[in-house]
């Protein structure tokens, strides 16, 4: 929560900030960094919505928690991005491109841009110190945990300030050509460029929250981690079938299938299986675990693209 408040925050200040800019100075990449941080700004907001609420506890008309709504809720922050930050931008550059040039003191465009750049740096590395930390915990690599953590506001965050700090140096760059060669096709041109950039996290990010939304596996490590639990426990014979699928921000159902050690009764076997469920939802990434017995003679199976046996 504490990286989405500080993004929200900055990127709120520099929001304001460069449309002023953007109106005394009429440049197209200005123009692009400030729908750029309303967006962002904008983002934010559903971002807080999206981890306030996914983290309500279950009730009997969501018995496997409201983790999910963090994905629709970022999905909807992921589409105004596109729609907002990088659509405004493309069209406002195209339009700009014939534009005629103006006279223009352009100090105060990069005074904001040198503020913007400190601003969305607290807020990247902030972020950045989040990914790294997670990234560690789960022996990944930074690039691979980004893509596989199923916390989509610090994957949002992160790729968001990302983008930021990218667009203000794209952003410069084309208010220093423009001054340079006095042609303001190369303002135009950073808008552009700011807008694909936008465009292209805004699809990577829809893609992600919709990945989880229709069950994304969980993560080997953590599937492994289940598996070898249930091989240990000594009243469990075998594992025929296990799948675990996200349900929220580090939040799984599981669903599987074992063969029990010795020959008890069914209502012991009942009661043993409903131990097991107990004993696997106090880990805390488990929300659910639904067991049953194997059929008999059952050779193991998958289910999803987790791995049986």
């Amino acid at each position: 929560m504490l990286t989405v408040v500080i993004a929200l925050a900055a990127n709120t200040t520099l929001a304001v900030l460069k449309s002023l800019v953007a109106a005394v100075t009429g440049s197209a990449s200005m123009v692009a960094e400030a729908a750029h941080s309303w967006a962002d700004a904008g983002n934010e907001v559903f971002l807080v919505v999206a981890e306030r609420r996914s983290a309500r506890e279950a009730d009997r008309a969501h018995p496997l928690g409201h983790g999910r709504e963090a994905y629709v809720w970022s999905m909807i922050a992921a589409f105004g991005l596109f729609a907002v930050g990088a659509a405004v931008s493309v069209i406002h550059g195209i339009q700009s491109l014939d534009a005629e040039e103006q006279e223009a003191d352009y100090l105060w465009a990069y005074l904001v841009l040198g503020v913007a750049l400190v601003l969305e740096g607290i807020s990247f590395l902030q972020a950045r110190r989040e990914v790294r930390r997670g990234a560690r915990d789960a022996d990944l690599s930074r690039a691979t945990f980004l893509d596989r953590t199923s916390n989509p506001t610090l994957r949002a965050v992160f790729f968001e300030d990302a983008a930021a700090l990218t667009g203000i140096l794209i952003a410069a760059a084309g208010l220093a050509l423009h001054q340079a060669t006095g042609q303001p096709v190369w303002d135009a041109i950073g808008s552009i460029l700011v807008g694909l950039l936008l465009g292209w996290i805004a699809i990577y990010l829809l893609r992600r929250n919709m990945a989880f939304l229709v069950g994304q596996v969980a993560d080997p490590r953590a599937y492994a981690a289940v598996l070898e639990w249930l091989r240990a426990r000594p009243e469990v014979q075998s594992v025929s079938t296990l799948h675990l699928e996200y349900v929220g921000p580090d939040r799984l159902f599981l669903v599987g299938s074992v063969d029990l050690a010795g020959d008890d009764r069914e209502s012991e076997a009942a009661e043993e299986l409903q131990r097991l469920e107990d004993q696997l939802e106090q880990r805390p990434e488990v929300a659910r675990a639904v067991l049953s017995l194997a059929a008999p003679g059952r050779p193991p199976s998958l289910l999803g693209n987790n791995e049986g046996g």
